[in-house]
């Protein structure tokens, strides 16, 4: 297995600079590497707020924040978070972010709260895109922990188990050979899915189909 690229997360600790410039640094080193082969980035996290934990926080870091998830959303290559232990905040939102997400069996998935309710960043967003609005309802309008059994069966664990680095094992397998770029692209698609129609859709796809078949076509002419 290739080395993997790989960032620890604590939730408990309130959002700040440091976070943001770890997740970009992070999504650097995958971007120079990025490609067929070069393993996967791995994000360990876990911990979530408590108390007045807004207190320091402004917009523009929170934008910052959600720019960095959105970057390590989209890179060139499989991702892959494991969850241990309650996970909220910045915890919560980056293993939301990830291609495959494992947990371990004591894993709670919380919403965390602010001064007045349920904390309003993009983790809730996330949540709806991956089990739907009435499945997690309650973990974002009022805080509900989502136990490690209910987010497998919803969809927002993949796998649960007691060994993760096997699980990060078995990952890096499935990504084996990927290229990352077109990695990139079917997510995307998969993304789009969700909220495009099929004649909007159509043309992103057919572009994939053709730039798949150039690809096997160049590759038939290279080996001739």
């Amino acid at each position: 297995m290739k080395p993997l690229r790989a960032l620890e997360l604590d939730g408990s600790t309130p959002l700040s600079a440091t976070a943001v410039k770890a997740v970009a640094d992070l999504c650097d080193r995958a971007e120079d590497t990025c490609g067929a082969g070069h393993g996967i980035v791995v994000v360990r996290v876990t911990g979530a707020p408590a108390g007045d934990w807004t207190g320091g926080l402004d917009v523009m870091l929170v934008t910052k924040w959600e720019r960095a998830l959105r970057r390590l959303e989209r890179l060139p290559t499989a991702t892959v978070a494991v969850a241990r232990g309650d996970c909220g905040g910045t915890a919560l939102d980056a293993f939301l972010a990830a291609d495959l997400r494992v947990a371990a069996p004591d894993t709670r998935l919380v919403v965390p709260r602010d001064v007045t309710a349920t904390w309003p960043g993009m983790a809730a967003y996330r949540l709806v895109h991956l089990a739907g609005a009435a499945r997690v309802r309650k973990a974002v309008l009022f805080g509900r922990a989502i136990e490690a059994a209910e987010a497998l069966a919803l969809g927002i664990v993949d796998e649960l188990t007691d060994d993760p680095a096997a699980a990060m094992s078995g990952a890096a397998e499935l990504a084996a050979g990927l290229l990352g770029k077109e990695l990139a692209i079917r997510r995307q698609l998969l993304f789009d899915a969700a909220t495009t129609s099929f004649e909007d859709a159509l043309g992103a796809h057919l572009a994939a189909c053709d730039r798949a078949l150039r690809q096997g076509a160049e590759k038939e002419a290279a080996a001739s």
